[in-house]
Protein backbone atom coordinates (compact mmCIF):
# COMPACT_ATOMS: atom_id res chain seq x y z
CA UNK A 1 0.00 0.00 0.00
CA UNK A 2 2.87 2.19 0.94
CA UNK A 3 4.27 2.11 -2.45
CA UNK A 4 1.09 2.23 -4.59
CA UNK A 5 0.48 5.76 -2.68
CA UNK A 6 4.04 6.87 -3.42
CA UNK A 7 4.63 10.70 -4.77
CA UNK A 8 5.83 11.31 -8.36
CA UNK A 9 7.78 14.33 -7.20
CA UNK A 10 11.52 13.14 -6.16
CA UNK A 11 12.62 14.47 -2.96
CA UNK A 12 16.29 15.61 -2.59
CA UNK A 13 18.57 13.71 -0.27
CA UNK A 14 19.55 15.42 2.81
CA UNK A 15 23.26 14.67 4.10
CA UNK A 16 23.66 12.90 7.61
CA UNK A 17 20.45 11.38 7.48
CA UNK A 18 22.00 7.87 6.90
CA UNK A 19 23.30 5.82 10.00
CA UNK A 20 26.21 3.72 8.73
CA UNK A 21 28.35 4.14 11.68
CA UNK A 22 25.69 3.33 14.42
CA UNK A 23 25.06 0.33 12.09
CA UNK A 24 28.66 -0.70 11.68
CA UNK A 25 28.94 -0.93 15.37
CA UNK A 26 25.71 -2.74 15.47
CA UNK A 27 26.98 -5.15 12.90
CA UNK A 28 30.47 -5.90 14.56
CA UNK A 29 28.43 -6.34 17.78
CA UNK A 30 26.45 -9.06 16.51
CA UNK A 31 28.72 -10.87 14.82
CA UNK A 32 30.69 -10.80 18.26
CA UNK A 33 27.47 -12.00 19.99
CA UNK A 34 26.88 -14.57 17.16
CA UNK A 35 30.49 -15.88 17.89
CA UNK A 36 29.71 -16.12 21.49
CA UNK A 37 26.51 -18.04 21.34
CA UNK A 38 27.90 -20.34 18.72
CA UNK A 39 30.49 -21.31 20.65
CA UNK A 40 28.50 -21.70 23.16
CA UNK A 41 26.38 -23.65 21.21
CA UNK A 42 29.00 -26.10 19.96
CA UNK A 43 29.72 -26.92 23.54
CA UNK A 44 26.14 -27.54 24.69
CA UNK A 45 24.36 -28.52 21.52
CA UNK A 46 20.53 -28.39 22.00
CA UNK A 47 18.71 -27.81 19.13
CA UNK A 48 18.53 -25.66 15.84
CA UNK A 49 19.29 -22.16 17.03
CA UNK A 50 17.24 -20.62 14.18
CA UNK A 51 14.28 -22.54 14.71
CA UNK A 52 14.22 -22.15 18.75
CA UNK A 53 11.30 -19.56 18.80
CA UNK A 54 9.22 -21.43 16.54
CA UNK A 55 8.21 -25.60 16.10
CA UNK A 56 6.75 -28.15 18.43
CA UNK A 57 9.43 -27.28 21.56
CA UNK A 58 8.71 -23.37 21.33
CA UNK A 59 4.28 -24.55 21.67
CA UNK A 60 4.91 -26.99 24.12
CA UNK A 61 6.94 -24.69 26.28
CA UNK A 62 4.24 -21.51 25.62
CA UNK A 63 1.61 -24.09 26.56
CA UNK A 64 3.43 -25.16 29.78
CA UNK A 65 4.00 -21.82 31.06
CA UNK A 66 0.40 -20.92 30.42
CA UNK A 67 -0.89 -23.68 31.82
CA UNK A 68 1.26 -23.56 34.99
CA UNK A 69 0.28 -20.01 35.71
CA UNK A 70 -1.58 -21.41 38.66
CA UNK A 71 0.92 -23.70 39.92
CA UNK A 72 4.52 -21.69 39.16
CA UNK A 73 4.88 -18.67 41.21
CA UNK A 74 6.25 -16.73 38.04
CA UNK A 75 4.42 -18.00 35.66
CA UNK A 76 2.47 -15.13 34.61
CA UNK A 77 4.70 -12.81 35.16
CA UNK A 78 6.72 -14.68 32.61
CA UNK A 79 3.86 -14.48 30.32
CA UNK A 80 3.28 -10.59 30.65
CA UNK A 81 7.02 -10.21 29.95
CA UNK A 82 6.51 -12.51 26.92
CA UNK A 83 4.08 -10.39 25.19
CA UNK A 84 6.90 -7.63 23.87
CA UNK A 85 9.29 -10.07 22.53
CA UNK A 86 6.12 -12.30 20.88
CA UNK A 87 4.71 -9.13 19.31
CA UNK A 88 8.36 -8.19 18.20
CA UNK A 89 8.78 -11.96 16.56
CA UNK A 90 5.57 -11.40 14.63
CA UNK A 91 5.89 -8.08 13.45
CA UNK A 92 9.21 -7.88 12.40
CA UNK A 93 8.47 -10.33 9.24
CA UNK A 94 5.67 -7.66 8.11
CA UNK A 95 7.99 -5.03 8.60
CA UNK A 96 10.45 -6.71 6.14
CA UNK A 97 7.99 -7.17 3.85
CA UNK A 98 6.79 -3.57 3.61
CA UNK A 99 10.75 -2.93 3.53
CA UNK A 100 11.32 -4.81 0.21
CA UNK A 101 7.83 -2.97 -1.81
CA UNK A 102 7.91 0.56 -0.28
CA UNK A 103 11.48 0.86 -0.86
CA UNK A 104 11.11 0.59 -4.41
CA UNK A 105 9.68 3.94 -3.88
CA UNK A 106 12.85 6.56 -4.40
CA UNK A 107 11.33 8.49 -1.86
CA UNK A 108 10.75 6.04 0.66
CA UNK A 109 14.55 5.29 0.61
CA UNK A 110 15.98 8.77 0.11
CA UNK A 111 16.44 9.42 4.35
CA UNK A 112 16.71 6.22 5.39
CA UNK A 113 19.54 5.05 8.01
CA UNK A 114 21.05 3.36 5.57
CA UNK A 115 20.10 5.46 1.93
CA UNK A 116 19.43 7.17 0.13
CA UNK A 117 20.37 3.32 -1.55
CA UNK A 118 17.69 1.00 -1.87
CA UNK A 119 20.77 -2.15 -1.08
CA UNK A 120 21.32 0.55 1.69
CA UNK A 121 18.51 0.90 3.61
CA UNK A 122 17.71 -2.99 3.26
CA UNK A 123 21.12 -3.83 4.96
CA UNK A 124 20.43 -1.78 7.68
CA UNK A 125 16.86 -2.58 7.88
CA UNK A 126 17.52 -6.46 7.96
CA UNK A 127 20.64 -5.52 10.82
CA UNK A 128 18.20 -3.83 12.85
CA UNK A 129 15.37 -6.75 12.06
CA UNK A 130 17.45 -9.60 12.54
CA UNK A 131 19.38 -7.89 16.08
CA UNK A 132 16.15 -7.28 17.08
CA UNK A 133 14.29 -10.71 16.14
CA UNK A 134 17.52 -12.55 17.92
CA UNK A 135 17.40 -10.87 21.02
CA UNK A 136 13.05 -11.27 20.83
CA UNK A 137 13.82 -15.12 20.78
CA UNK A 138 16.93 -14.78 22.70
CA UNK A 139 14.40 -13.64 26.03
CA UNK A 140 12.00 -15.28 24.69
CA UNK A 141 14.25 -18.80 25.73
CA UNK A 142 14.54 -17.20 29.36
CA UNK A 143 11.48 -16.96 30.20
CA UNK A 144 9.54 -19.75 28.93
CA UNK A 145 9.65 -22.87 31.12
CA UNK A 146 11.15 -25.84 30.04
CA UNK A 147 9.24 -28.11 27.68
CA UNK A 148 9.33 -30.68 30.25
CA UNK A 149 10.26 -30.78 33.67
CA UNK A 150 13.48 -31.11 34.03
CA UNK A 151 15.08 -35.00 35.85
CA UNK A 152 16.76 -34.30 39.28
CA UNK A 153 20.51 -33.93 39.30
CA UNK A 154 22.44 -37.52 39.96
CA UNK A 155 24.04 -37.46 42.96
CA UNK A 156 27.50 -36.39 43.35
CA UNK A 157 30.12 -39.78 43.00
CA UNK A 158 31.49 -40.83 46.15
CA UNK A 159 29.05 -38.99 48.08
Amino acid sequence: MSYLQRSPHREAYVGGTAAWGPHLVLFVLAVIAAGVVWRHRRADPGGLLLLAPLGVTAAKRLERTVSSVFRHPTALLRLLIAIVPMAILVYSPWRIGQQIFAGLDPNFTVDAWGGPTYLGALACHYLDAAVLMAAAAGLLNLLLLPAAPRPPAPPAPGR
